[in-house]
């Protein structure tokens, strides 16, 4: 392993959220997803009833995550858009009552300004825009007024072009100034540094090939000097790999990726197999911290 492939030796400013401290470069942080939508990639109409919804993040909570990521719009390539009424309908109700039974951070999966703003105020803490705030770079201002930390991804297009937008002269030259721009926008909209987060958007208008690269080149983008969230869970490329066309299959090719990305300076990594996840995080944490 050589000098650059080390895990940086800058470590952004601690972020308390609500009664969670996080303590950057101490130990990798295990976001759950919990997607309450009908056509998710790997678990689409699982868990869009509150009962089912509720009962899979009690059992995130006790499998050790650190996170519950909880989004109602599809993200999945070719995935259709749905109405601000629908999104709000399939997370305002779950934040609510989640809200009541834990403590842990809670983040809106969203790239609506509206849904943001209602979502911190039913109780969550933090946004994680898959746009980067480009689609709605108003949702800044909301992330800025209820002083919430922000993951801004890479992503070109939308859903349903990204895949036909792969095409980079240079990927991580790329996403770097990317970043620096919303950054940049973020923070004009009052963003603290401190609240911003990074995710380079494995599987998001990306090859299976570019993935790789990307998770390879991790330390670059984290030469950037903020968190970085990584996003590997069941994705496309590990099936690929594995020649394994079901995604709940791929649970340790998510390990595999995950550990990488830990090498590689990951803060976060966000995942549908928790508890797996957590052990895989400890053990990946005693090795490369």
């Amino acid at each position: 392993m050589d000098q650059s492939d080390q895990l940086s030796d800058y470590f952004p400013p601690p972020l308390p959220v609500g009664q969670t401290h996080f303590d950057w470069g101490k130990r990798t942080y295990v976001m759950g997803i919990l997607n309450t939508t009908p056509d998710s990639f790997s678990d689409g109409g699982e868990f869009n009833s509150l009962p089912s919804a509720i009962h899979q993040a009690k059992a995130m909570v006790q499998g050790g995550a650190h996170i519950i990521d909880i989004g109602g719009q599809s993200t999945r390539p070719g995935a259709e858009t749905v109405s601000l009424k629908e999104e709000l309908e399939r997370t305002i109700p779950i934040i609510q009552s989640l809200r009541q039974e834990i403590d842990l951070p809670i983040s809106i999966d969203t790239t609506m300004a509206e849904v943001a703003e209602h979502a911190l105020q039913a109780g969550a803490d933090m946004v994680n825009d898959i746009s980067g705030a480009t689609f709605e770079p108003e949702i800044l201002a909301i992330a800025a007024q209820h002083k919430a930390p922000i993951i801004l991804m890479h992503m070109r297009g939308t859903p349903q072009t990204m895949q036909n937008l792969t095409d980079y002269g240079d990927l991580i030259g790329e996403m770097k100034q990317f970043f620096a721009t919303q950054v940049d926008l973020a923070r004009h909209y009052g963003v603290l540094p401190e609240q911003i987060i990074l995710d380079p958007g494995i599987g998001f208008a990306k090859t299976a090939e570019q993935n790789i690269t990307l998770l390879r080149q991790l330390p670059e983008l984290k030469k950037l000097g903020f968190p970085l969230l990584v996003g590997p869970s069941r994705k496309s490329f590990i099936g690929k790999i594995l020649n394994q066309p079901n995604p709940k299959q791929r649970v340790w090719g998510t390990g595999a990726a995950c550990c990488r990305a830990i090498a590689g300076g990951a803060d976060i990594v966000r995942v549908h197999d928790v508890e797996a996840m957590v052990q895989v995080c400890k053990v990946a944490d005693a090795l490369w911290r």
